[in-house]
């Protein structure tokens, strides 16, 4: 027996002991090893964080106009805390709140409900926002409303009316600016959570989850600086989520504001100059489906005016858009004029690209002072190319050929480079002389511009082939091998002409051929470009070769008028072609206005005194009419501004496009009745402005025309009925 009971208390002390090392490592643990977490929560109960949002910064053009500024406006706002506490948990509050604001009740518990919720709509309708600071369910609310809601506090406990500054485009001059200024959104949960594993800097707040933020144009570009720090309150609450005080309270810092490049009146001007060529085009019973417009300062790279269409009306973003409202500025039907034609609309660039070609040749062995055949035709392998309109001009220069844009010259200089790289079986390390100088141009990258909209374009060389041909020869011998019954249903001759090219692309697409060469010269075929791209190229022939990243902002400011950052101009590339060259170049640019494609529609212009630097173009796009192309610079001698401007399915570039960038430099360089007058330039002083706008103590900026177009302090009217709102 004595021995059961010793093997017993044996097995007790192990027991006894084992349980006792597991308490003292699990204590350990809880103490040691997780304490600092416990400590942490400890204090996450006992104090929160309340955010207020800064004022987001102004955007101002060249001299200080504001383009996007902030207005006054009243707001009402419920603290739910409050209404908890209320013996119908603030039900007759609601009730009352809907009846004065004309709102509905389920509307204000929407904008009362904490986003993830049950129940909880999507934002901005939900809060996102901290519960323990007031919750804004309406805006633009009138003076006598508010008034009376402050004078009843009995009957609406919780509730408030305060004045909040929030976003304003007052539009200068009528300018539209759309896809340059952008607009602000509500920040979503994915960029939450991805701040959150990124982590942010020491001294950065980082986004909260009601904060807005910039989701296009420059409000997103430059949102770190436009957007401000928020002020933090950290009050400190018991078990009960009650606050019992105040811990510390730092202000709001608000945004800085963004100047930009960008002037405008002239911006006005461009905009309804393209809006011009559109209904010049359609008058001549072309389509004008779309078009851009692009004003650059050549010395620079700064983008004095830059216009798209179809666009918009910049304000639908102001307190938030319908789902409607945004199918329509995506509906293919209505031209989706979400899209910049300018910076993502992309097009064949027609002759305006046979600068490119020229220079290609004159750094590739060819004399640009010797005599090109200009024939109506030229066939080249079992193909035939024609001149627009087959149109001949016997033995000329190369000076002329650009002057009257012959195509069968370029096409004749492609196919000769092309036999150079071998033809068909090219050599190891071909040349591709024109593929590379369109490359050297800026086309096929992008430009680099300060907005977070852009595509590169194509250049359709031997390395868009290969690359192309590595994509899609899969699906080509596919479909080569099984055509394309589902087609053949409707159209059995269509179906057999795609299985006909699916099998010659299949074992032959990554070849580069004479026609593909022939077509690149003249900037037809695979290449598109966008019309920035086409604007930066012109200004390197007339500043001397230098390719510039196009910029829309030319500093960023403080409110107290100090410089917080200038925005230097930017080096992207240097042109590849001799001195020579480029003055040819330059030479036959300025002829072509005066014995060109490009004189028609200067005539009567004071080319003597201030010369300009054209090309036209016009391109062939299948099953479409033709796009009209303007590139030009000017003075030619002393080149200031490079425009170009092309209207999709618009017909010709002289017919179409040339008369609204005529009307744009006329009132560059102040001409009126072929009379130079400087002073009436549209430009403030008559030209661009390096210098920077002064800021009054006020922290408005000053330019003459503040009191014409800029209310710096207006009022709610007391008129405008209440409408539902997130404060965002």
């Amino acid at each position: 027996m004595n021995d059961k009971l010793n093997i017993r208390l044996k097995i007790i002390r192990v027991i006894f002991l084992s349980l006792m090392i597991t308490l003292v490592g699990r204590l350990f643990y809880l103490q040691i090893s997780t304490g600092e977490d416990f400590i942490k929560a400890s204090q996450r109960n006992a104090f929160r964080e309340i955010y207020t949002q800064p004022v987001r910064g102004l955007i101002l053009d060249q001299v200080g106009r504001p383009v996007v500024s902030n207005k006054s406006t009243l707001i009402v706002t419920v603290n739910t805390r409050f209404l908890e506490n209320t013996e119908d948990k603030g039900a007759s509050v609601i009730t009352r709140l809907s009846n004065i604001l004309n709102i509905s009740e389920t509307d204000i518990k929407d904008r009362l409900t904490p986003c993830g919720t049950k129940n909880a709509k999507r934002p901005p309708i939900c809060w996102s926002g901290s519960l323990f600071q007031p919750i804004p369910i309406a805006k633009d609310v009138s003076n006598s409303i508010a008034l009376e809601i402050m004078e009843q506090r009995t009957l609406y406990p919780g509730v408030s009316a305060e004045l909040i500054a929030i976003r304003d485009i007052p539009k200068p001059f009528g300018v539209n600016m759309a896809h340059i200024i952008g607009y602000v959104g509500p920040v979503t949960d994915t960029e939450i959570n991805k701040q959150k594993q990124e982590g942010v800097a020491s001294d950065d707040i980082g986004l909260q989850n009601n904060d807005a933020i910039g989701r296009s144009g420059v409000e997103r570009f430059y949102d770190t600086w436009l957007r401000g720090k928020p002020g933090v309150k950290v009050v400190a609450v018991d078990k009960a989520a009650n606050i019992k005080g105040v811990v510390s309270d730092t202000d709001p810092e608000s945004g800085k504001y963004v100047v930009l490049n960008i002037d405008a009146k002239l911006q006005s001007l461009v905009e309804e100059q393209l809006a011009g060529a559109i209904e010049r085009a359609r008058s001549k019973d072309y389509v004008g489906e779309s078009g851009a417009a692009v004003v650059v300062d050549v010395n620079n790279g700064n983008i004095l005016a830059m216009a798209t269409y179809p666009s918009y009306d910049p304000k639908i973003w102001l307190g938030g858009i319908s789902n409607k409202e945004f199918e329509s500025l995506s509906d293919p039907k209505s031209g989706i004029p979400l899209i910049s034609r300018a910076t993502q609309g992309l097009f064949a660039p027609a002759s305006i690209y046979k600068v490119i070609t020229a220079s290609a040749a004159a750094e590739n062995g060819f004399d640009l002072q010797d005599i090109y055949q200009c024939p109506p035709q030229l066939e080249i392998g079992t193909r035939v190319f024609r001149n627009y309109e087959s149109l001949g001009f016997g033995a000329i220069t190369m000076q002329r050929a650009i002057e009257v844009s012959c195509d069968t010259v370029f096409y004749d200089i492609a196919n000769t480079l092309w036999l150079k790289d071998g033809g068909l079986n090219p050599v190891a390390n071909p040349i591709d002389a024109v593929e590379k100088m369109s490359f050297a141009f800026g086309l096929g990258s992008k430009t680099g511009i300060d907005l977070p909209e852009e595509v590169k374009g194509r250049v359709g060389g031997r390395i868009f082939k290969k690359d192309f041909w590595d994509k899609n020869h899969e699906i080509w011998c596919e479909r080569a091998e099984k055509g394309y019954p589902e087609v053949e249903v409707q159209d059995p001759g269509r179906a057999s002409l795609l299985q006909k090219f699916a099998k010659e692309n299949c074992t032959e697409g990554m070849r580069f051929r004479a026609g593909d060469a022939v077509n690149i010269s003249i900037g037809q075929g695979d290449t598109v470009v966008t019309p920035l791209q086409m604007a930066m190229a012109y200004a390197a022939i007339a500043n001397g070769g230098t390719v510039y990243e196009p910029r829309v902002v030319k500093a960023i400011m403080n409110a107290d008028g100090s410089v917080a950052e200038r925005i230097e101009p930017k080096v992207k590339s240097k042109l590849p072609i001799s001195a020579e060259t480029l003055a040819y170049l330059q030479k036959s640019l300025k002829s072509t206005t005066v014995s060109g494609t490009g004189a028609p529609p200067f005539i009567g212009f004071p080319l003597s005194k201030i010369p300009v630097a054209t090309k036209t173009g016009t391109g062939e796009v299948l099953g479409k009419q033709s796009t009209s192309w303007f590139a030009s610079y000017a003075p030619a001698d002393n080149p200031q501004y490079a425009i170009v401007l092309m209207v999709a399915q618009g017909g010709t570039g002289s017919g179409t496009s040339a008369p609204s960038v005529r009307r744009i430099y006329e009132e560059l360089f102040g001409i009126r009745g072929g009379v130079i007058d400087p002073a009436t330039s549209i430009l403030k002083g008559g030209s661009p402005t390096y210098s920077l706008p002064k800021i009054r103590l006020d922290g408005l900026p000053d330019y003459p025309e503040i009191d014409e177009l800029f209310d710096p302090s207006p009022s709610p009217s007391p008129s405008v009925t209440a409408k539902s709102a997130s404060a965002r």
